[in-house]
């Protein structure tokens, strides 16, 4: 039994041990597996349960919960505003809005409603945990501190998509376990959120495992990595580079992980998953199919590569067939018909379990290359850029010869890199958003470029009009949040 099949079955008897409940209030929402009540928090094993819960909430719904899985808003938020996915036969009409840039606090794409269900189960672990101690014995104060930092990270990482897609979003600490405990939250400011991020990962990081003695565990639960891994894309977004480098280079001279070299790199990571190049992944397995073959891959598939992925990020060589990257055509994306098939490879309806990976190597390089630029060390950032490019085999075409010691110059090379390595990765429009809005926005044409390219042509001129206002850049609240919170306030751009 792998262990994701493992957390599943403990899941599931955890539900059926304590009862399950539903609540219609997203910050009123109750463990929809049953974890509440001092009735349930007595033993050690009880406690394991509860934190195999919060990674069951990442890769599937409760029962009785109708709602998307996580990594389908993460792909949406990740990607739907950039350049590199549009919508195909079977998008909706909440997909062809945002692609349209025409969001509106209505659209099912913006509820937040699973990564607050997910945060709910951190709190529940972080506030309750604690009580075990006293109840059972055979549970040292190291394995609680251990199962701590996992939920200190998850925690971190939620509110992280949060910030970056809503931007001022309420910071909810406490779990909530009964009716009687319906709170209504304003929002706290972006800066507030990212500063409970930092404090969340410094919580984790003295506590958290460096193994647990098999691979899946390792790229699958949060260790000690997966925490320098957030800590430095957090700092990043922050812009504070020298934190960022510090983190990104924890995880470099660990020596644990690397670039796989082999031309079969590409399936080692996405298709057997785990790799050594991996550093923490959503684990889909039989038992939790990932929603990746409703979306890309068939008749009625509701998105599809734009076609500038292969004519302008990965390119064409017409003079020399042999001469691809790797990661293009026949890798990420099929280019007969724009299929993305990154995460689809020797994937049948039935057999869909390709990981959602978060975090992996080639990340926290580029991330130390993008840092390293902001403090003007371009000549040694452009050294981890080519690592990457020589790995993949990337054309000629693809590099510009950029002046090693222009900022704006590596920057933006830096970025284009990130596209192809990352290709709907669920990266793309944040690393947009991040370059953008350095220096107070110091680098907006980076947005309205990129809209300038992908939005249609009859909306393009009032989507860049749209782009124009930084308000724009995050989500709407979803009406049914304000409805239920009377403390929320819609964001400004959609009022």
């Amino acid at each position: 039994m792998n262990m994701f099949r493992k957390i599943y079955f403990a899941f599931f008897v955890l539900l059926l041990a304590t009862g399950a409940s539903s609540c219609k209030k997203w910050l009123s929402l109750r463990p929809s597996d049953g974890i509440v009540g001092d009735e349930f928090w007595q033993t050690k094993e009880q406690l394991a349960a509860a934190v195999n819960g919060i990674y069951a909430s990442l890769i599937g719904n409760p029962p009785g919960v109708s709602d998307r899985s996580l990594a389908e808003y993460l792909f949406m938020w990740g990607e739907l505003r950039a350049d590199m996915v549009i919508p195909s036969a079977g998008a909706s009409n909440n997909d062809i809005d945002i692609y349209n840039a025409n969001l509106q606090s209505s659209n099912t794409i913006v509820n937040w409603r699973g990564v607050y269900r997910t945060i709910n189960y951190c709190n529940t672990v972080i506030n309750l945990g604690p009580g075990v101690l006293k109840t059972d014995k055979t549970l040292t104060e190291q394995q609680l501190n251990a199962y701590l930092s996992e939920a200190f990270t998850i925690r971190a990482l939620m509110y992280f998509y949060l910030a970056r897609s809503f931007g001022d979003v309420p910071l909810k600490l406490s779990a909530t376990t009964s009716d009687d405990q319906l709170e209504q939250l304003p929002k706290n400011t972006q800066a507030e959120v990212l500063d409970q991020i930092v404090n969340d990962l410094k919580a984790a990081e003295p506590n958290a495992v460096f193994t647990y003695g098999s691979n899946d565990a390792d790229k699958g639960r949060v260790t000690k990595y997966t925490v320098y891994a957030l800590m430095a894309d957090v700092y990043l977004w922050m812009d504070n580079y020298n934190d960022c480098i510090t983190a990104c280079d924890k995880v470099i001279g660990s020596g644990k992980f690397g670039l796989i070299t082999s031309r079969s790199f590409f399936y080692q990571i996405f298709d057997a998953g785990n790799s050594t190049e991996s550093i923490f992944e959503f684990q889909y397995s039989k038992e939790a199919l990932n929603p990746f073959w409703l979306m890309f891959n068939t008749n009625k598939r509701r998105y599809q590569a734009s076609d500038a992925v292969m004519e302008s990020i990965y390119t064409i060589d017409y003079v020399n067939p042999d001469s691809v990257d790797y990661r293009a055509d026949g890798a990420s994306i099929n280019s007969a018909n724009n299929l993305i098939q990154k995460f689809l490879w020797e994937t049948t309806a039935d057999a869909s379990f390709r990981h959602w990976i978060v975090y992996r190597y080639a990340d926290i390089l580029l991330m130390k290359a993008e840092a390293m630029t902001q403090l003007g060390n371009g000549p040694e950032a452009l050294k981890l850029v080519y690592d990457i490019r020589k790995r993949a085999h990337a054309l000629p075409a693809t590099d510009h010869g950029v002046d090693p010691n222009s900022v704006e110059q590596v920057t933006d090379f830096i970025l284009e890199e990130r596209a192809r390595e990352f290709s709907f990765e669920g990266k793309r429009w944040y690393d947009v958003l991040r370059n953008a809005k350095r220096n107070n926005y110091e680098r907006l044409d980076i947005i309205l470029e990129m809209v300038r390219n992908a939005a249609p042509p009859e909306r393009q001129q009032s989507a860049m009009n749209k782009y124009r206002d930084v308000n724009s850049h995050y989500f709407p609240i979803y009406y049914y949040e304000l409805n239920t919170d009377k403390n929320l306030v819609q964001n400004p751009f959609y009022q």
